[in-house]
């Protein structure tokens, strides 16, 4: 037996499952949840690290009551990408962290794209735009607002990146995540020293040196292996992004496969040999977690789009289901753009949601809720239509997260996107993906040549029972109203700016 943990730390909860690599199957999971902070101000998205050690530790104590935990031999860590965890010299949060969400930095990203030059000079040099969920206009934000506590800044931490600290005491930081700062230079995988200068050249002392992901960040320290009964030479993995661990757990290691996350938000990502890099910046150039790099669409408004719905109308999941078949592709003219949280991609910040098409027909629960269902998927769609144009192409998309339980709503991606879907048999993707990379890790340090590719070929598996095909007359129907969500989110962007100001 060799058990190895995964675990995916979220926005909403952390995840813990223990995958037996010799039979090849996951023998438990466990989750705990937490919140984000209450009463802060629009566009400030921020959690309590405390709160994500007091969730692994409840979760990963669940797991282990029910295996052999002499028998574990390495853990990997998934957690949200570019949140912010500043530390002080003890190594201890000084304030709460910043989140992937968190849309408050708007004016510290104009502040560094006009510094560079513009958005397309950032894109020149560092491989991507500066947005205003990225780790670095974070770290400027503070640097404006709370001087006292950038005075006690001497690490900074991604979230995936404090649990791997706390499970091993070292600071350590793996190119797949880090490339989601903003921090660094995708191409070259090394920190840009003109973006550091420009924020403040002291925090170059505060970012750990960056490994390659086939490196371990550790081994559990004393204290952590005696708290949960393992060994002390238990290999903790370089972790990674959720996104980074995903690809993993999906078998998004090479070429043709592309994943899309429908959670609280979306994602989209394919594997590639070489950096993506978009001009327009709409596509993430991110490194993977393999040594790999994964282009990436993020949109910010998915289940929380649908779940609002949901929780509005006081339905059941199978409930929401029903009414969104009963409504005809289009909702009979009902389009939603769902900016809830604004957009990332597109980019626009001070966005809300818009509903048109409303009248006596269409205000209903089953129009509203398939308008939901198929706004996100168009906004999804968005950023797969702008892979493609980069080069990507896709023979299938694996889907995780909760959208892809529902089985109207995977023919409604199908659809949009006019290709084959199927879900995973293992939903918690990222947290497989952790474990198997533990296993990769564990293996490379005794020699061992399996590569990642071979390692996730033998346990990664898609359940056929949930596989839908398009059908293209409705995808040629969906091309249209694509187009025309396209035409309201760009008329809606001056709107957007002038409602913020009215209302902040």
């Amino acid at each position: 037996m060799s058990l190895f943990i995964g675990v995916d730390s979220g926005t909403q909860s952390t995840k813990v499952i223990v995958l037996d690599f010799e039979t090849k199957q996951v023998l438990a999971e466990a989750r705990a949840s937490y919140d984000l902070i209450e009463g802060l101000p629009p566009g400030h998205l921020e959690q309590h690290p405390k709160d994500w050690i007091a969730a692994l530790e409840i979760a990963l104590s669940a797991v282990l009551e029910r295996v052999d935990r002499s028998q574990v031999r390495g853990i990997g860590v998934s957690g949200q990408q570019h949140g912010f965890v500043p530390l002080d010299t003890e190594g201890d949060v000084i304030r709460p962290a910043k989140l992937w969400c968190d849309t408050s930095t708007v004016e510290e990203c104009e502040i560094l794209n006009s510094a560079l030059g513009g958005e397309k000079e950032a894109i020149q040099k560092l491989g991507n735009r500066i947005l205003p969920g990225f780790t670095a206009p974070k770290v400027l934000w503070l640097k404006k607002h709370e001087p006292e506590n950038f005075a006690k800044l001497r690490h900074i931490l991604l979230p995936h990146d404090y649990l791997n600290f706390y499970l091993t005491g070292h600071y350590f930081m793996e190119y797949g995540d880090a490339s989601g700062t903003a921090l660094m230079d995708v191409r070259s995988r090394q920190w840009s020293k003109e973006i550091i200068d420009l924020i403040d050249p002291s925090i170059a002392n505060y970012l750990p040196e960056l490994k390659s992901s086939q490196e371990p960040a550790g081994t559990l320290q004393q204290s952590v292996a005696e708290k949960f009964g393992l060994s002390s030479d238990v290999i903790v993995s370089a972790g990674g992004g959720d996104n980074m661990m995903g690809a993993i757990g999906t078998g998004n290691v090479s070429k043709g496969v592309v994943t899309a996350s429908f959670g609280t938000s979306g994602t989209i990502y394919a594997f590639n040999e070489e950096p993506v890099v978009d001009p327009n910046g709409e596509i993430a150039a991110f490194c993977d977690s393999t040594c790999g790099f994964l282009p990436l669409l993020c949109t910010m408004n998915v289940t929380t789009v649908t779940e609002h719905t949901r929780e509005l109308f006081e339905l059941g999941l199978e409930e929401l289901s029903c009414l969104v078949e009963e409504v005809p592709a289009g909702s009979d003219g009902l389009m939603m753009l769902p900016y809830f949280e604004g957009e990332r991609t597109p980019s626009v910040p001070d966005g809300s949601g818009v509903l048109l098409g409303m009248n006596r027909h269409t205000m209903t629960k089953g129009h509203l809720a398939r308008a939901a269902m198929e706004g996100v998927t168009l906004g999804m769609n968005y950023g797969l239509l702008r892979l493609k144009t980069l080069g990507v192409e896709p023979t299938e998309v694996r889907l995780t997260g909760g959208g892809a339980k529902s089985a109207i709503w995977r023919q409604i991606i199908s659809d949009v996107f006019g290709l084959p879907v199927v879900a995973m048999e293992e939903d918690e993707g990222a947290a497989l993906g952790a474990a198997l990379q533990a296993v990769w890790c564990e293996g490379s340090l005794k020699g061992k040549k399996t590569g990642i590719r071979e390692i996730a070929e033998g346990i990664v598996a898609v359940d056929e029972s949930t596989r839908c095909v398009p059908d293209m007359e409705r995808h040629a129907f969906y091309e249209k109203w694509q187009s025309l969500q396209k035409d309201l989110s760009i008329a809606m962007r001056d709107v957007f700016k002038k409602h913020r100001k009215l209302v902040t």
